[in-house]
């Protein structure tokens, strides 16, 4: 079953994706938070190389190859509720010190899991700027990928 994001802007500050995914809770945490698996995944499905510590105080970095470029990103892990959320930074490498939050939840209803992301800006600029980007679409079509190797996994 295909699923679409959600995209809200509660906020100024604020911005709200949510996906629902046809797999149990603890696999759709485990592609998020796993070398393993985000590289399957993350970039649009395109290749991408990741470190990641998950655990608090961890960093992580991930680069997507894409378009004869190369797109980084990091951030570090704040906290950690398996299989139920975390909370990291991120920052797009090429603009630096535009820093935001993204908490994550994850949560289950029969075999169906529906990840929600809250990220938190400095200021509005910074939200729309994010917006203005193409994220939400570089989010679609990175679920997408996900939606695709979950069933792989299945």
């Amino acid at each position: 079953m295909s699923s679409t994001i959600t995209v809200q802007t509660p906020t100024a500050t604020t911005l709200v994706m949510s996906r629902t995914f046809d797999a149990p809770r603890e696999l759709v945490f485990a592609c998020h938070t796993q070398a393993e698996h985000l590289r399957n995944w993350w970039g649009r499905g395109n290749p991408l190389d990741v470190e990641i510590d998950f655990r608090v105080g961890g960093k992580w970095r991930f680069v997507e190859h894409a378009d004869g470029q190369e797109h980084a990103f990091r951030g570090e892990i704040k906290a950690i509720d398996e299989p139920y959320g975390f909370t990291w930074t991120f920052e797009y490498e090429p603009m630096p010190g535009h820093i935001l939050t993204d908490e994550y939840t994850f949560s289950e209803e029969n075999g169906r899991t529906t990840v929600t992301s809250t990220s938190t800006f400095d200021s509005q600029e910074d939200r729309d700027g994010m917006m203005e980007s193409g994220m939400e679409a570089g989010a679609e079509q990175s679920y997408a990928a996900l939606d695709t190797y979950l069933v792989k996994l299945s």
